[in-house]
């Protein structure tokens, strides 16, 4: 009976630090794009641009500033659910009203994805976190 009782006992602990491990691998790997983020753009048409935004995150909620030459300031909304980013923002071009859309992933400092214009086409982005 002892020795049942001893293994029962190892394997508890054996249980708890697993779990303790894994919890503690999550937390290194969880990630915050709290910060201000340098984005290099470029539409299907060929055009760059490179806005920034300032964004912050609370949970899974991501809010803040974006600001360009070719779309102005405006304030962003979003989500951050693991590594899946999406934010996005409304503009105003050469009077033509458009939802801009960013969705991509995030690894460490830096972010890639896809962007969309509206009307005005798609294209690719990175960032990186300053």
């Amino acid at each position: 009976m002892k020795f049942a009782s001893i293994s029962a006992r190892i394997a508890a602990i054996a249980a708890a630090l697993v779990i303790t491990a894994s919890a503690l691998v999550m937390a290194q790997n969880k990630i915050d794009v709290t910060g201000k983020w340098a984005l290099a753009v470029t539409t299907d048409a060929g055009g760059t641009t490179t806005p920034s935004v300032t964004l912050k995150q609370d949970g899974e909620k991501i809010s803040g500033h974006y600001s360009s030459q070719s779309l102005g300031e405006a304030e962003v909304t979003g989500t951050i659910k693991g590594q899946q980013i999406e934010f996005g923002f409304k503009a105003s071009v050469q009077g033509f009203d458009l939802q801009v859309r960013y969705t991509g992933t995030v690894e460490g400092n830096t972010m890639k994805g896809k962007i969309s214009l509206g009307e005005l086409g798609d294209g690719t982005f990175t960032g990186k976190k300053e």
